[in-house]
């Protein structure tokens, strides 16, 4: 690699350049870590040596980043200095550690599998683990003469869980008998039983208990037809005993949920998109399950309000990071950066392969390796536009191809505002690949699209302040044909539109707006609202009574939209009594007809109590020493009895119910 420690010091930190630092230069690093001020290494491959040394000196701000696969070797004659220096930059910024939980495995594991080779498979977890087998068929098992687990046969019907609490349920479960001889024989199978365990093995080679199963932390399913991918799964469970720390990928805040509101559903985004089925309904929020939770991000990436918000980083730090990346690119000479998405189990080895054996990344694609590229959300695709990025590529494996919805749907909403703010379209670009031949073709592929901007706002504040922020600085830098830019249904941006001829202004809508974009006004009858609120969620739409309002996804780019306006009003009506305003005339008068043929006021002066405030309503109704609650009373039934007795003294029935009373 060439390398110009100038220029990749960028002003803020002393670079030093190493041909054998892990080597005949080992004193260097010695040397650097007797100081106390952070160190980082501009390479990976000996990092457990340097890590160790770290260890031994008592040096703890260490850290790691990769200029050589990710930069220095290339094919590409323009200059990778620019790249090397943002790498560099990114890799000073702090990184703030994910919140952990602690899982407790008993290693109580369940192997399921068929005849001979899934008992051989239990006799080798046994080792290191409590197993109990259950088999699926038991043609080809031949009995030893001792058996140093129990086995059982059975089919799983349902299971839950994860690791160190999986809980299942076996139809045709039933013991093996001890006096089985030639084959197994087993007691009377029974359906419906249940049973607990740590871990679970599955090689029966059927359909996967748990959907998303690679990302189930203690299921382990191997192809029993595969011997060598067998013997991995075997290595890999056989240390699932013993207490594990896992990540808390998510956070969740139920304040601005828009999940559900008084038993009406509004957005299942975070549901209808989470893979791994770790967050299912709570009343008027959700529940993520920590234990199922893999991290994909897809909930976070779709979640309108920001409720769910990825934690793996912090969004903060994520957008702050591809920030610092674009910004010292360009200050360095860069030109047209392309923003490259990848992970570390899929991404980053393909990076390499096509680093050692084919032309390695171009000059201008800046990689960033995120725990799982299926959490894109256009926030931090409009930030990284925003900053001064061309492009953006999200590296995904094929594997996990219907993990990306999530991210095919913000795709479409970016690429539907950039249209409307008069940008070329097409900037993101979803690469599902394998081959490294294949992906280093579509990166030296890529178009050089026109810049959009160099501006970087903060990302301070929620989802949808930094996207905001973010996408008004794409609209400035752009030509937008119209201030409404109709998008998406799936849309996190919009309106509401009302049907003042059916609306009563019964406030039901206010009252259960979780984002407070619909308002009343405390002394006149007004319905409020605040467009850049607006989520979207439908739960509003759900609760109207009159089936008056509807929703209208679109982006404005009005300055209007931060500010309440009206959307129905009318004149208050007053009470006949007293000449106070107490209620909407539209909803008096449906409350009204909805009461026409009612019992309870069929008469004049019942139905003009419709027409008082609850002050006068009660004078009226207490007069002359009246029970005023009498009106609530519910009128007796009427039997066959009350009609005979009623014809025997010459009354109708109501005049005979009425001298009862």
């Amino acid at each position: 690699m060439s390398l110009d420690p100038e220029k990749l010091a960028n002003g803020n930190a002393i670079v030093s350049a190493h041909h054998h630092l892990c080597r005949s230069e080992m004193h260097a690093i010695e040397a650097a870590l007797a100081t106390e001020g952070p160190i980082c290494i501009a390479c990976t491959q000996e990092r457990p040596l340097f890590e160790e040394i770290a260890a031994e000196a008592g040096h703890e701000a260490l850290s790691f980043v990769n200029i050589r696969e990710m930069a220095g070797w290339t094919a590409d004659k323009t200059s990778t200095a620019p790249k090397m220096a943002a790498l560099l930059a990114a890799a000073k910024l702090p990184v703030t550690p994910a919140r952990l939980r602690t899982i407790e495995s008993d290693g109580l594991c369940l192997v399921i599998g068929s005849g001979q080779a899934a008992f051989d498979t239990a006799q080798r977890l046994n080792r290191t683990l409590s197993v109990t087998l259950l088999l699926t068929q038991t043609d080809d098992l031949v009995l030893p003469s001792e058996f140093q687990f129990p086995i059982f046969a059975g089919r799983v019907a349902s299971a839950t869980g994860s690791l160190g609490a999986f809980e299942l349920v076996v139809d045709g479960y039933a013991a093996m008998l001890p006096s089985s001889r030639a084959r197994p024989e087993f007691t009377m199978a029974r359906d419906g039983a249940k049973t607990s365990c740590s871990v679970v093995f599955d090689m029966s080679g059927g359909t996967a208990l748990f959907t998303r199963s690679h990302g189930r932390d203690g299921y382990f399913r191997a192809d029993p037809g595969n011997p060598v991918a067998v013997l991995e799964a075997v290595l890999e469970a056989s240390d699932y005993a013993g207490s594990f720390e896992k990540p808390l990928y998510v956070t969740f805040d139920a304040s601005i949920c828009a999940h559900e509101r008084s038993k009406k559903t509004g957005c299942t985004k975070c549901i209808d998109q989470c893979p791994a089925g770790a967050i299912t309904g709570q009343g008027d929020g959700i529940f993520v399950d920590p234990g199922i939770c893999g991290g994909c991000g897809n909930c976070a990436a779709h979640c309108p309000t920001g409720a769910v918000a990825y934690a793996y980083p912090p969004r903060t730090d994520q957008i702050s990071r591809v920030q610092t990346l674009a910004r010292t690119f360009l200050a360095a000479g860069g030109q047209a950066p392309v923003l490259l998405l990848h992970d570390a189990s899929h991404g980053t080895p393909l990076i390499g392969a096509m680093a050692r054996f084919g032309r390695g990344l171009p000059a201008r694609v800046i990689p960033l390796e995120m725990h799982a590229t299926s959490g894109v959300g256009h926030d931090l695709m409009s930030a990284a536009l925003a900053a001064g990025f061309r492009q953006i590529v999200v590296l995904g494996d094929p594997r996990k191809a219907d993990e990306f919805g999530a991210v095919a749907e913000e795709s479409q909403l970016t690429d539907t505002l950039l249209d409307g703010f008069g940008h070329t379209a097409g900037r993101v670009l979803t690469l599902l690949e394998s081959d490294p031949d294949q992906v280093e073709a579509a990166l030296y592929g890529l178009p050089n699209l026109p810049e959009i901007s160099r501006a970087a706002p903060v990302p301070l504040g929620g989802k949808r302040e930094v996207a905001r922020a973010a996408l008004l600085v794409l609209a400035d830098s752009g030509t937008p044909a119209s201030t409404i830019i109709t998008l998406p249904d799936s849309a996190p941006y919009g309106t509401v539109l009302v049907d003042t001829t059916a609306c009563t202004l019964c406030m039901a809508c206010v009252s259960c707006c979780p984002a407070d974009a619909l308002r009343d006004t405390p002394d006149t009858p007004q319905l409020r609202f605040v467009e850049s609120a607006c989520v979207q969620c439908g739960i509003c739409e759900a609760t109207c009574p009159e089936t008056a309002i509807s929703l209208q996804p679109r982006f404005n780019l009005a300055a209007s939209v931060m500010q309440p306006v009206t959307l129905h009003e009318e004149e208050p009506a007053c009470c006949t009594s007293c000449g106070k305003a107490f209620a909407a005339g539209g909803m008096l008068r449906a409350v009204e007809q909805r009461l026409q043929g009612n019992w309870m006021f069929s008469t004049d002066e019942r139905r003009a109590l419709i027409h008082m405030c609850e002050n006068c309503r009660l004078e009226e109704l207490s007069r002359d020493g009246a029970d005023p609650f009498a009106i609530a009373h519910q009128r007796r039934t009427r039997t066959t009895a009350d009609y005979l007795e009623a014809d025997r003294q010459g009354l109708t029935v109501d005049d005979f119910l009425s001298k009862e009373e």
